[in-house]
């Protein structure tokens, strides 16, 4: 792990360590989070690959062509994927809106078949459901609410953000130069950021796949085996795995969504599936223990610690970066000696 150099200027450490702490902070503030968020995942992928490649190329020049092709294939193949999910929610098949829309009429439809203490707990309508989610987004998710027109916005500088990740990429591949005081303790700072996005975007994306897969296991194969089939099944598992890309709370919003339209087939099926997805929830807590906590040192609790307060403090986008600020912020305090 690399530290600051213990022979260089106090005045440069110390400017470098404010720099390192606050940059991520001021990406959030700028609203440039897709950029850093897209930036590091080319930049950790091209690095991650880079030694692979490299070693069976006997020049630098055909070492450099080769990252360059391999770094324009994945910023190509991630902006494509992007487009093609959001497509993909934006369709017929996978309608988040009518995802929403269905959950509404089958509150609605279902209140006089429901027990009458369920019912105390829901919405009178689906216009009081639509009030109340309209509620939620102006106290909780002002930036939700804008999210629609600031798409365009956040995938043009996520893609900026992957084209500076690879530039770094191949800087890196043609070595460095000397540095000077300040410089020296910066890399060593954006090292341990990447390192912290590393270990925690790969460890939450294994987690995500492995909740989707199960998810789709019980959706996808175990109901159709039992004759039920329920309405935007591909479209939950997708939002399984998209929201479960955000630790913890992700998959409190995917579940559900899943308990709710399972209450089209019976409220029998609905307390199946609380009881299948709380089994999943408890494998995500031993995943996040074995995967997560064991790359970052770090207990659920700590996570959950860090996303609240970088939610009430930045709000959603905050709280998408919490996870990765905390194992950054760890490793800069531990490089310290502090813990």
């Amino acid at each position: 792990m690399p530290k600051i150099l213990p022979n260089s200027d106090a005045g440069p450490r110390r400017a470098a360590f404010v720099i390192g702490l606050a940059a991520p902070l001021l990406a959030v503030a700028l609203h440039l989070l897709p950029a850093l968020l897209g930036g590091l995942l080319i930049y950790t992928l091209v690095r991650l690959l880079a030694p692979r490649l490299e070693q069976r190329l006997s020049t630098q020049s055909a070492r450099l062509a080769v990252l360059a092709v391999l770094a324009f294939a994945l910023v190509a193949g991630l902006a494509t994927a992007i487009l093609g999910l959001l497509a993909f929610f934006r369709s017929d098949a996978g309608s988040i809106a009518a995802l929403l829309a269905r959950m509404a009429e089958l509150i609605e439809s279902l209140r006089a078949s429901l027990p009458d203490w369920l019912v105390a707990y829901l919405p009178a309508d689906s216009a009081t459901l639509q009030s109340s989610l309209a509620d939620w987004l102006r106290h909780h998710g002002a930036e939700l609410q804008s999210a629609g027109a600031n798409t365009a916005r956040a995938l043009a500088h996520a893609l900026l953000g992957m084209i500076i990740g690879a530039l770094l990429a191949l800087r890196k591949s043609e070595g460095e130069g000397s540095r000077g005081a300040l410089t020296r303790p910066l890399a060593a700072h954006a090292d341990n950021l990447q390192r912290a996005f590393r270990d925690i975007a790969f460890a939450q994306a294994q987690i995500a796949a492995i909740n989707a897969a199960v998810t789709a296991a019980y959706l996808l194969v175990a109901l159709p085996l039992l004759g039920i089939h329920l309405p935007l099944a591909k479209t939950m598992v997708a939002l399984t795995f998209v929201a479960g890309l955000l630790p913890i709370i992700g998959n409190l919003v995917s579940n559900s969504v899943i308990v709710v339209i399972s209450l089209a087939h019976s409220l029998a099926l609905a307390l199946i599936s609380l009881a299948v997805l709380v089994a999943i929830h408890k494998l995500e807590y031993f995943l996040n223990a074995r995967i997560v906590g064991a790359r970052i040192k770090a207990h659920s609790w700590e996570l959950l610690t860090a996303m609240l307060v970088m939610e009430a403090a930045l709000g959603l986008p905050g709280l998408v970066l919490a996870p990765i600020y905390y194992a950054f912020l760890k490793t800069e305090v531990e490089d310290r000696g502090w813990l």
